[in-house]
């Protein structure tokens, strides 16, 4: 296979504005990262070191600079560094964001590696799988083929096994509900719960065909047209029906994404709240709209990073299960410093990466096992997709159930 290095070096320097330029000069080699890494620590390979993945913009960025590039000394990417980067960019990092939690330059190496998979891409490199599920994002309408009439087809078999409304294209709504093809095929429920929640809370709200995957595997592959492409359907869906609020539902990624890049993606301010799952609910409680029964089962909370730690809504997660759930335990460590469930950042969509990603899972297995009980929650359906693997894989009678869920099958009746 041919590979483009010159675009690859292009795409680089492309991304080198302040912000990077300074990152890759401030790095004092300290090490602190590694061990704040799932995959270093779980491998203890020294090339998983997250301050590692800076070599590559770094060196297209030197490599322009006087005087050494005006003598021609400069060092030049090359075909190897890609070949040997790839895994270190892609495999090895779901962008989790808790290596600049402990960074003493604070340097946002989640950022950088979401910028450099760019250049993987413009070289003609990147994982086949990730690869393709960013082409039937932007082909079908979802990375697992999702496509709008799979989803009439899929809300209106929910609507009746479960009893629940859930409209579709309304003209106007104050809330655009989105979704993930992870929960729609394969945790629909998912899908139904969030229904019952906004019912329940007397919510004005829709689906829609227009606009409603809201994962954008356009950014964890290096795509940007395509990323722009997925951000547009659901800024176009919220601004047809006038939504105030779009509701990104149980994804990391994909709240990280439209909560904080869709607008810089567009060019223009977003005309609407941006909104995940968990925050939407902690406001209808604050609101007095959510009314709950008990959660008596021993439980502890995972943290999505994109949620909670990029995201900033640990608490609002703390403040759902606050008298609600009665045994509730706190891993250690927790919140902003959780550990990463390994499947973030497109991760989970490389079977290649399946072997290093199980390894990562065993950190989670042991916080989980400390904390005395086995019934894990959480607000992500990729994180959930990848500790039902890495649990068959390991054997372990533990298990991750939705917090949405949760909470639908406690609502007090009316």
């Amino acid at each position: 296979m041919s590979i483009d290095v010159q675009a690859a070096t292009r795409t680089f320097l492309a991304q080198t504005e302040e912000a990077v330029v300074s990152y890759t000069e401030a790095c004092v080699h300290c090490g602190q990262c590694a061990d704040a890494c799932l995959f270093y620590r779980a491998s203890g390979d020294p090339r998983h070191t997250p301050a590692y993945k800076l070599f590559p913009i770094a060196k297209a960025y030197r490599s322009q600079r006087w005087p050494l590039s005006w003598l021609g000394l400069a060092p030049k990417i090359t075909e190897k560094d890609l070949s040997e980067w790839e895994e270190l960019i892609f495999d090895s990092c779901t962008m989790c964001g808790r290596c600049t939690e402990v960074c003493p330059m604070a340097i946002d190496i989640a950022s950088i590696v979401g910028q450099a998979r760019k250049a993987w891409v413009a070289a003609g490199l990147g994982p086949e799988d990730l690869l393709a599920a960013a082409d039937n994002s932007r082909d079908r309408g979802s990375p697992l083929g999702l496509t709008p009439d799979k989803l009439v087809d899929r809300v209106e078999w929910l609507e009746d096994d479960d009893e629940v409304e859930m409209p579709m294209d309304k003209d106007k709504a104050d809330v655009l509900l989105t979704v993930s093809s992870i929960e729609a095929m394969k945790y629909p429920q998912s899908l139904s719960a969030m229904a019952k929640v906004l019912n329940h809370a007397g919510v004005n709200w829709t689906f829609s065909t227009k606009g409603y995957e809201s994962t954008n595997f356009g950014y964890l592959a290096g795509k940007p047209d395509v990323a722009k492409i997925m951000v547009e359907r659901l800024v176009e869906a919220a601004e047809a029906c006038g939504a105030k609020t779009v509701v990104i539902p149980e994804c990391g990624h994909a709240y990280g994404v439209f909560r904080w890049g869709a607008a810089n993606i567009l060019g223009r301010e977003l005309p609407f709240e941006v909104l995940h799952i968990t925050e939407y609910m902690a406001k209808l409680k604050r609101d007095g709209k959510l009314r709950l029964k008990p959660f008596e089962t021993p439980m502890t909370y995972h943290d999505p990073c994109q949620v909670s730690r990029r995201g900033g809504a640990a608490a609002d997660a703390r403040y759902l299960l606050d008298g609600f759930a009665t045994d509730f335990r706190e891993m250690s460590p927790t919140a902003e410093l959780n550990w990463c469930c390994g499947g973030g950042g497109g991760v989970q969509a490389m079977s290649r990466a399946a072997d290093l990603r199980h390894k990562a899972f065993k950190i989670k297995i042991d916080q989980v096992t400390a904390t005395g009980t086995n019934t894990l929650v959480s607000a992500c359906a990729n994180c959930r997709l990848t500790m039902d693997e890495s649990k068959e894989h390991w054997k372990w009678e533990g298990g991750l159930e939705s917090i949405v869920e949760i909470i639908a099958d406690h609502l007090e009746d009316d």
